[in-house]
């Protein structure tokens, strides 16, 4: 077997999803922590796409795989296997337009419905920089996060504010809960193979995603 490529050498794999509203900027938040873009051109996402990046935490190198989905209704059929093996969700909103806030009960109904309990979420108001435009309060979409038990964060895709922080946040929860588990001697191993999904629920959900690799 040859070498793993520099960009193939990671510790852990952790599969987030992007949830909500079409036009809330989930799209513009993906490429702005992939890969530091924004497009004021952005188009509806048609299907499913996902992008990675690497970051370290604690020592250890941790993959991000985060998968981008349009929210429009007629793509919701895709929703089981978009879920599935998701460690991780941004619940995003777009912070002018209060009716994407008033969706996001349904959003997170769905996730829950779809994922293992212990998943890690992350209530996300974006499109910060249009202030004179909000039409969600801060503080109510902080109660809803505080009652709903997840994290928040408001950000901007085109400033890049908050961006890098909310993403980072999220893994670094990730990465404690799975170590948890390991440590507490769950069905995740201290040491998993490279290339195998981490998943904190059912065994039945972890996909191998690089080729390659042994087993």
């Amino acid at each position: 077997m040859g070498a793993y490529r520099a960009d193939d050498d990671y510790d852990y794999l952790f599969k987030v999803v992007l949830i909500g509203d079409s036009d809330v900027g989930k799209s513009n938040l993906l490429s702005r922590f992939t890969k530091n873009e924004f497009s004021l051109e952005s188009k509806s996402t048609i299907g499913v796409e996902f992008a990675t990046r690497s970051i370290t935490i604690e020592d250890k190198v941790v993959k991000a795989q985060i998968w981008d989905t349009a929210g429009q209704e007629r793509y919701r059929a895709v929703t089981s296997a978009y879920y599935r093996g998701a460690v991780g969700a941004l619940l995003v909103y777009d912070a002018t337009r209060h009716v994407t806030f008033e969706n996001i009960e349904r959003w997170l109904k769905e996730l829950r419905d779809h994922t293992d309990g212990s998943i890690v979420i992350m209530l996300l108001g974006n499109k910060s920089d249009l202030r004179h435009l909000r039409a969600v309060l801060t503080e109510d979409a902080k109660a809803f996060a505080e009652e709903e038990k997840t994290y928040f964060m408001e950000t901007s895709a085109l400033e890049s504010l908050n961006v890098e922080s909310a993403f980072t946040e999220v893994l670094t929860q990730i990465y404690h809960v799975v170590s948890k588990k390991a440590l507490e001697g769950g069905n995740i191993q201290a040491t998993l193979p490279k290339g195998q999904m981490i998943n904190v629920g059912s065994k039945d959900d972890v996909s191998a995603i690089k080729k390659g690799g042994c087993c």
